[in-house]
């Protein structure tokens, strides 16, 4: 076997590569069976996914963060462009939008220029359709160079041929060139990379043209391989860069696009009075400065009925009163104290803080139909690409605190899960921007399983009473954000996201998500619950647990107003914050209104859960951790407290 042939069999890696919200994730699971988040909107994809392909198990297939542009400029691009630079690369797949070829072309002509060979998967092709967008696929494939294939991601139409077009990948044909002082650079950089930095994964010419855009990976990259000569490169570079009356990156940039238009004409058409379709002007009226609020208020309040009427108070009721409380747990309690003698382990099964009275009550009969609801409603939202369009209506209200609408996706992400939320901070551009996300994200934002509990109690004593919560976590919320603002150093950088197009939930893709999170739910937060309580029990049968009560009495009693029990929830809220709230939950009947709007706003402006500290340690360091704890706890109990003397003084 020759040396070329070897190195072909080698480069067996496939890379999904495109926009945000393209289609990738879907594709990938289309290709491989392997699930990953698929959410309709930007960020999902915020690591590099591997699996092998259904098409050839001996190989890789990767699905790459999306990427707004190249050169790369946030996280996400970062690692999109890492993996170009890093992996061994046989074809790159580009997942385009149908409906924006433009914006797809935009990205192919930088792709064109790194020699690597390429298969387009034109996706969602359905709802150009609708939209009355038809693309030439043939013309397109005949001006690329390479196989052009449409696609239906989500309904698997497209697939086998896309398949069957790798066999014919091919390096794309340029799309522009550009203008002769631009080419010069291109070229003396081009000369330098493959004089000084041999046997680069990508073509030469595609490397300078990302340098002259001032993309950090690949002067990283230059800087590893091109040895003695790295200096020299960039001292070129600077030289380059530099000529001309406007700067060079603006100026490729530009020519791009300019390209990318000329090509999107010639190959598409857009049919008369078919651009404005019912799911446009949905998501236009989304975004609308003025109608947009309304909008938002009528889905949380369709939210709020949903989890906190039916999930809360109908399915909570069932389980909790009638099934546990009526059958299940009078039945089991007996049978423990028929058949087990021992005092102490009855009363660790089905005592006051027993394994099955307090934990797995609280969690399959409190908790898992507050969660069912709420992860339903939370696919539905995601799946319809109405998330994305927070981030435009959030825009004008994050200016104040320093960030752009684009902080809001890990924030709504961190509605579902803060921990992963809190990974997903790497679609934000600067450390800036991922530190002060990452802090509110702490303090303020409640993760699924407490938001549940959250509107079960408030929205079982009144509408009132949430909103009064609402009101209260928002304003600490845009505060701290504020003065974090004010406080960390850095600029606001503009937002600059994509829009997905509002469409209806497939109920495939809300089911699969709910049972995938329901399944986390299952074997991560129950053994927690069971952890949680048995140390509750260890504390009590210790004396502790009294004594925290008592101690906390002049805090919990005295500040917040809240019965002496009360402290014991705070004391679970160390394990996970929904298992405090819980805490809350059970002792609702205790609880008049003010009491319970106070100690739930307390428990969510808490310490985060343990996985969700794990995760801040590892994204912004053990310091950065520490001073966060150390700032969140005060600020809940102070926040608490003064909520309580304001409420008194009208209810």
């Amino acid at each position: 076997m020759t040396l070329a042939a070897t190195a072909d069999s080698a480069a067996r890696t496939f890379a999904l590569v495109g926009h945000p919200n393209v289609g990738k994730s879907v594709l990938f699971h289309r290709l491989t069976g392997t699930y990953v988040n698929v959410s309709n909107y930007p960020g999902t994809t915020v690591e590099v996914a591997r699996a092998a392909p259904r098409f050839d198990r001996d190989a890789s297939l990767l699905d790459t963060p999306g990427v707004l542009a190249l050169p790369s400029r946030s996280d996400d691009e970062r690692a999109t462009m890492r993996a170009l630079l890093h992996e061994d690369m046989r074809t790159l797949i580009q997942v385009g939008d149908a409906k924006n070829l433009r914006r797809t072309l935009n990205l192919t002509a930088l792709l064109a220029e790194l020699g690597v060979p390429m298969v387009m998967a034109l996706n969602m092709t359905d709802e150009a359709s609708a939209r009355g967008v038809s693309v030439d696929t043939a013309a397109l494939a005949e001006a690329l160079g390479v196989p052009v294939v449409a696609t239906v991601a989500t309904g698997g139409e497209g697939i086998a041929p896309l398949t069957d077009a790798l066999a014919g990948a091919a390096t794309p044909a340029p799309l522009l060139r550009y203008d002769a002082e631009t080419e010069t650079a291109i070229e003396h950089i081009a000369s330098l990379i493959a004089a000084h930095a041999p046997h680069p994964r990508l073509a030469a010419r595609g490397l300078a043209i990302l340098l002259l855009g001032h993309d950090s990976e690949v002067a990283r990259w230059v800087d590893e391989h091109g040895g003695a000569h790295a200096a020299a490169i960039h001292d070129t570079l600077k030289a380059v860069a530099t000529t001309g009356k406007e700067p060079l990156a603006a100026r490729l940039a530009r020519e791009r696009g300019r390209a990318a238009e000329a090509l999107a004409r010639t190959v598409s058409s857009q049919a008369a009075g078919k651009e404005r379709t019912l799911s446009l002007l949905v998501g236009q009226l989304a975004v609308h400065p003025v109608w947009g609020w309304p909008m938002l208020f009528g889905v949380l309040f369709v939210v709020y009925l949903f989890v906190g009427d039916f999930g809360a108070g109908t399915l909570v009721g069932l389980l909790e009163e009638d099934f546990f409380g009526g059958v299940l747990n009078p039945a089991f309690t007996d049978f423990v104290q028929r058949h087990i003698t021992v005092p102490w382990l009855a009363d660790l099964l089905v005592g006051e803080y027993g394994l099955w009275t307090m934990g797995m009550t609280y969690a399959l009969a409190l908790i898992l139909p507050i969660v069912t609801t709420f992860f339903l409603a939370f696919g539905v939202l995601e799946d319809s690409g109405y998330f994305s369009r927070l981030s435009v209506i959030a825009n004008r209200s994050f200016a104040a605190i320093g960030l752009n609408g684009r902080a809001v996706l890990p924030m709504v992400l961190g509605l579902g899960c803060v921990t992963m939320a809190t990974l997903t901070t790497r679609i934000l551009h600067t450390p800036r921007e991922r530190l002060i996300t990452t802090f509110l994200m702490a303090l303020a934002i409640p993760c699924s399983a407490q938001l549940g509990v959250v509107l079960g109690l408030l929205g079982g004593l009144s509408l009132g009473a949430l909103t009064i919560w609402g009101v209260s976590i928002a304003c600490v919320l845009l505060f701290t954000g504020w003065l974090a603002g004010k406080l960390v150093k850095g600029r606001r950088i503009p937002l600059v996201t994509e829009l997905p197009p509002m469409r209806l939930p497939v109920l495939g893709n809300v089911l699969k998500k709910t049972g995938g999170r329901l399944k986390w739910y299952l074997i991560e937060v129950i053994p927690l619950f069971l952890i949680g309580t048995f140390l509750m029990f260890m504390l009590d049968r210790l004396g502790v647990l009294p004594w925290i009560i008592k101690a906390g009495e002049p805090l919990v009693t005295g500040w917040l107003g809240l019965p002496p029990e009360a402290s014991a929830a705070f004391v679970m809220g160390f394990l996970r914050r929904d298992f405090g709230a819980t805490g809350l939950f059970a002792l609702s009947h205790e609880l008049n209104m003010v009491q319970a709007v106070v100690g739930m706003v307390t428990i969510t402006l808490f310490v985060p859960c343990i996985a969700s500290v794990m995760m801040i340690v590892k994204e912004q360091g053990l310091r950065t951790a520490a001073l966060m704890l150390a700032m969140i706890m005060p600020t809940a109990f102070l926040i608490g407290g003064i909520l309580n003397h304001i409420l008194r003084l009208f209810f």
